[in-house]
């Protein structure tokens, strides 16, 4: 197979003055070199997972870098036989990832970072605890061998449940994400919170993978692109989550064919055919159930999208879209 496409994984804590005039300009840019994906751009930073040609990436990533800004930015790359994404989005918010701590500032002050190669030669450490900061989606279908793991649905709910933590005050807590970004903000909070030997996996589950095989994560992990979840793990790879409908082993994650439940669990292939992608019998016969092909993805529609909205001026320039 062809692998003519990267995925770029990638974010920044860095001041931006004026978010929304970057915001737009780097708007233009990815239409420039025809990327797709999903950008948050905010006073505190960047943060995205864009897809396009190799080449095109490569252009990306060195324009990005340019900026001292974002000199040490550090992108995860993968490949691919097409793009991740169907759409492009560049948005401005309140925050790179939602966390409820609008307070903390990574750039100041955040957890040491532990570079793969360290992180796997202390992760079985009898005085190391391994923090999943993600949601407990991510998690079901991939996690550390071993790791303290939140029952959470969105990261903003991370603040309420430290409390969890302070079982292991005397050991060293060492946070890890999918790519980075929130083990930021989750660190810098612990160590606000008095907890002193507080590091984090820098680049996340993704860097892991690539630069260390994946050794003792056990099954996939979670990705927001349309490949939903994928292999880390080289050395010595399980399947950990369950099928949501009969309970045997199953890594494949489906959104329920009922667009108005749309859980998103895994169901392995024989259940997902025999309920033809529902989670259950009552889901099967929604008059709203969606024709199911195998997968259990449903491609959002279009709907007269358009790359360039969102632009709060118009640029006299010739875009090709």
């Amino acid at each position: 197979m062809n692998k003519d496409f990267s995925i770029l994984l990638y974010y920044c804590y860095t001041p931006i003055e004026d978010p929304e005039t970057f915001r737009e300009e780097h708007h233009l840019l990815c239409l420039e070199l025809n990327l797709l994906g999903r950008i948050i751009v905010s006073s505190e930073g960047l943060n995205g997972t864009v897809s396009g040609l190799v080449a095109d990436c490569e252009k990306y990533m060195a324009a990005v870098k340019a900026d001292p800004r974002f000199a040490g930015i550090d992108f995860k790359i993968d490949y691919a036989d097409k793009h991740a994404f169907a759409k492009l989005h560049v948005r401005h918010k309140r925050e790179i990832v939602h966390s409820s701590l609008l307070h903390i500032k990574p750039y100041e002050k955040t957890g040491k970072h532990l570079e793969p190669a360290e992180f796997r030669m202390i992760k079985d450490s009898d005085d190391v605890v391994l923090v999943d900061v993600r949601s407990d989606y991510e998690h079901s279908v991939g996690h550390f061998k071993g790791a303290f793991r939140f029952n959470i649905e969105n990261f903003r709910d991370f603040p309420q449940k430290v409390e969890e933590l302070k079982q292991f005050k005397d050991k060293k807590i060492v946070t890890y994400c999918t790519g980075g970004v929130k083990c930021e903000k989750a660190s810098a909070f612990l160590l606000e919170q008095g907890f002193e030997n507080v590091y984090q996996l820098h680049g996340g589950i993704i860097k892991y993978g690539l630069e260390e095989g994946g050794e003792d994560f056990e099954g996939k992990c979670y990705v927001f692109d349309n490949r939903v979840a994928v292999e880390v793990n080289k050395v010595n790879p399980t399947v950990v989550s369950e099928c949501h409908v009969c309970g045997t082993k199953s890594d494949r994650m489906v959104n329920c064919a009922n667009p108005v439940c749309n859980i998103h669990v895994p169901i392995c292939e024989k259940c997902g055919w025999d309920l033809e992608g529902a989670c259950s019998d009552t889901c099967k016969t929604h008059p709203d159930k969606r024709a199911y092909n195998g997968t259990g993805y449903y491609q959002k529609e279009l709907n007269g999208y358009n790359p360039l909205k969102g632009f709060s001026r118009r640029k006299e320039k010739d875009v090709s879209i």
